[in-house]
């Protein structure tokens, strides 16, 4: 049933917040669904370029850990491992699934799964950068040595981090949706105006 001109901007946002919680909910009981598909996208491009330091990727549940060649300091033994938590990335996924589902267009599933897996690489790209930062930043000089990458690969992994860790997963989801729906935005449109 369509929604009487002018309410239909106030009942999609109300349907949107309506839709969060069960949204967040599977989001978060899926995250090691998640985790595996983001570490199946990571594994081949880890082995092909960054074999030199990282040996592999496991998980457990939505933490995913980068285990690396790097040793701990001046240690003989003993590698390090980088967790990354794969729903820190994520987040914007169960705001795209309640607002596919609050607007309620035809064929919402495939809408939905477009979107969920355009996601994928993104949320992929900003695990990847927070482990590499972790490398480089936050495990320390001796460890950052290790890695070999010159300052400006350095400056590089920093904005990669800032950009997969602030903006992507807040701007894709939403940027994703519009693209989705813009027959539903242009009605909306025509209906304010």
């Amino acid at each position: 049933m369509a929604s009487p001109p002018g309410k239909r901007l106030p009942r999609l946002v109300l349907a949107t917040l309506a839709w969060l919680v069960p949204a967040f909910v599977v989001w978060y009981f899926a995250g090691p669904l998640v985790a595996w598909l983001v570490r199946m996208l990571l594994t081949p491009f880890v082995h092909v370029g960054f074999a030199d330091i990282l040996r592999g990727i496991e998980q457990d549940a939505h933490v995913l850990s980068f285990i690396t060649r790097l040793r701990p300091g001046d240690a003989a033994s003993g590698n390090i491992t980088v967790d990354v938590n794969v729903l820190l990335y994520a987040f914007g996924m169960p705001m795209f699934a309640a607002l596919t589902l609050a607007a309620r267009e035809p064929r919402w599933p495939v809408k939905l799964a477009i979107g969920l897996v355009a996601m994928l690489p993104l949320v992929a790209f900003g695990v990847f950068a927070d482990c590499l930062k972790n490398l480089v930043f936050s495990a320390g000089p001796l460890v950052a040595a290790q890695t070999g990458f010159a300052p400006a690969t350095r400056e590089v992994i920093a904005f990669c981090y800032q950009f997969g860790a602030l903006i992507v997963p807040t701007v894709a989801p939403a940027a994703i949706w519009v693209l989705l729906h813009r027959r539903l935005l242009e009605s909306l449109r025509a209906q304010q105006g």
